[in-house]
């Protein structure tokens, strides 16, 4: 299944998640499996959080500190449905497994 994912891409190039075990390097063109990280703050919900198209509004494509943010055509298997709000970019999957397909260019 295509979908699509917001990373946080350092300066070297690099990918990883935007907040739960941020430290993680997500590789281009490899299956990556879902680790689960329970954080304090944050809803229990293990898996690779992905949307069915690149818009999430409550999460902003130009953070004022830090690494830029930058939309990712994924693949997903293993994947369960979550119903969120449109202004949370609507129905999220969360996948077991993902691989990075492309980056995506001329983003706001």
């Amino acid at each position: 299944m295509i979908a699509y994912k917001l990373f946080k891409q350092r300066k070297d190039g690099s990918l990883g998640p935007l907040f739960i075990n941020a430290k993680q390097r997500i590789p281009v063109g490899e299956w990556v499996e879902a680790e689960d990280h329970p954080t304090k703050g944050f809803a229990h919900r293990p898996g690779w959080h992905c949307t069915l198209k690149p818009v999430a509004p409550h999460l902003s494509l130009r953070p004022k500190h830090g690494p830029r943010r930058v939309w990712c055509k994924v693949e997903v298997e293993l994947v369960r449905t979550y119903g969120r709000p449109e202004s949370q970019g609507g129905t999220w999957c969360l996948a077991e497994m993902m691989k990075v397909i492309e980056i995506m260019e001329n983003q706001r």
